[in-house]
C-alpha cells in the first residue's frame, strides 16, 4: 500500500491498531501485540532466510547462531554466549556439544567447583565454515531488509534498537 494513500480513521485504525492506542490498550487483539508480531516474523525469517544456507552446510539455525556468535575469536562464557544467542540453556549446551562433536568448537571449563566456567571458543574448522556461510548469510539478510524502502528501514531499526534499549535497561539506543 502507497505511503500517500489517504485513510479514515477508521480504515487507519483496521489497519494500523497501534496509531491511536490508548495506555490500556483498548482494542488490541493478540494478533496486535509487538510480541506476537514479532514471533511470527521470526519464525517466518527462520524457515525462508537462515534455514537455506544453514541446511546447505548442514547445520541447524541454532548451530549456525552459535557458531555466528564465537567466529569473532575471542573466548565466550557459556553463560554470555547463552545471553547473546537468547535462547534457553538447555538448547545452548546440546548445541554446543553438537559442534564440539563435529570439531566447530572448543569448550574448555574454567575452575575446580562445581559451578566452573565454561569457555566457548571456534576452531579453526569452525572458522573456516562460517567464512563459507556469512557471505550466504548477509545476503539472505540483505534481501528482506531491502524489501523496505531506506525510510522504513531507518525507522524499523531505530525503533528496535530503541525499544531492546528500553526493555533491557541500557537507554534508549
Amino acid at each position: 500500500m502507497s505511503s500517500t494513500t489517504q485513510h479514515t480513521p477508521a480504515t487507519t485504525e483496521r489497519i494500523d491498531p497501534w496509531s491511536h492506542l490508548d495506555e490500556a490498550g483498548t482494542g488490541l487483539n493478540v494478533n496486535d501485540f509487538l510480541t506476537t508480531m514479532l514471533s511470527q516474523l521470526m519464525t517466518a525469517l527462520r524457515s525462508s532466510v537462515t534455514e537455506p544456507y544453514a541446511t546447505q552446510f548442514d547445520l541447524t539455525v541454532p548451530e549456525w547462531r552459535i557458531l555466528a556468535l564465537l567466529a569473532h575469536g575471542q573466548p565466550m562464557s557459556f553463560a554470555e554466549l547463552v545471553k547473546q544467542s537468547t535462547s534457553d540453556k538447555a538448547l545452548v549446551s546440546r548445541t554446543l556439544r553438537l559442534l564440539e562433536d563435529r570439531g566447530l568448537v572448543t569448550l574448555e571449563s574454567e575452575g575446580t567447583t562445581p559451578r566452573k566456567r565454561l569457555s566457548c571458543k571456534i576452531s579453526d574448522a569452525g572458522a573456516a565454515l562460517h567464512a563459507q556461510v556469512i557471505p550466504l548469510a548477509r545476503r539472505g539478510q540483505a534481501s528482506v531488509i531491502r524489501l523496505l524502502t531506506p525510510e522504513e528501514r531507518q525507522g524499523l531499526y531505530a525503533g528496535l534498537r530503541k525499544l531492546h534499549g528500553i526493555c533491557t535497561g541500557s537507554g534508549k539506543d
